[in-house]
Formats: structure tokens, C-alpha cells, sequence
């Protein structure tokens, strides 16, 4: 079986994350190009956790 070949493009982005670059350095820290709070921010904004729905249904009644 042939091994796969590498993607060279860079995958689509959000608008507000364009140049976003997040790498693991040798010793398995994240390392980003972005202000982690910044990033924060944006998830909480834009992707629903499925783990605090049961707490928001709660804190609403």
C-alpha cells in the first residue's frame, strides 16, 4: 500500500483566524501565533459544548 503524500495547501480558515498557526514543540508544549485568551474568546463565541448545555438549561430555570 502506497504511503499518503502530505497536503501542501494550508487548510480553510475562519475569517477572523486567517495566519492562525498552532504547533507541539519537542516537549509537548502548544505553541501558537495567537493570543490564546483571543482564541478563547472565539470558541466560546462560535462553538456550542455539549457538556455545558445541561448547565445553561439548569442556570435558565
Amino acid at each position: 500500500m502506497a504511503k499518503k503524500k502530505p497536503k501542501k495547501e494550508k487548510p480553510s480558515v475562519h475569517d477572523e483566524l486567517k495566519g492562525f498557526d498552532i504547533k507541539i514543540n519537542e516537549f509537548g508544549e502548544i505553541t501558537s501565533n495567537l493570543d490564546i485568551e483571543k482564541l478563547n474568546r472565539f470558541l466560546n463565541e462560535k462553538v456550542d459544548d455539549k457538556k455545558l448545555r445541561e448547565r445553561k438549561e439548569e442556570e435558565e430555570e
